[in-house]
């Protein structure tokens, strides 16, 4: 018998879900030993595309125009474009991830558990 397919979910559950996986994307950060300005640049703009997401909502159908829309210059004069555009990409395809990879949308179910969100949340280092 066929297993049904997950319901589909809306973008701002995914992006909420992601916001917490970001956490531990902070906290490998911290612990490079190099120059993490591209990193701090990359992980701010995702996670200001993130909120955004959460705070409009928008429909699933639409998610990938809203996307582009945020990553235009004339809505995001923070950051270069290509940055911004390239990021949205990156939040497009996770978001479709959740619908193609059980394991996936699984795991940010469970709240994207991580060993270094672990680590960061009671003071010591994760693995690296």
């Amino acid at each position: 018998m066929p297993q049904d397919a997950p319901a589909p979910v809306r973008p701002a559950w995914v992006c909420q879900a992601l916001l917490a996986a970001l956490e531990a994307s902070e906290g490998r950060r911290r612990r490079r030993k190099r120059d993490q300005t591209p990193d701090t640049i990359g992980l701010a703009i995702k996670r200001r595309l993130l909120e955004q997401a959460v705070r409009d909502d928008p429909d699933p159908e639409i998610f990938e125009a809203w996307l582009l829309r945020c990553a235009s210059p004339l809505e995001d004069r923070s950051h270069p474009p290509g940055a911004v555009a390239a990021i949205a990409r990156i939040v497009f395809e996770e978001w479709q991830m959740v619908h193609s990879l059980e394991n996936f949308r699984d795991w940010l179910e469970r709240g994207a558990p991580s060993e270094d969100a672990l680590g960061a949340a009671a003071g010591k280092p994760g693995r690296p």
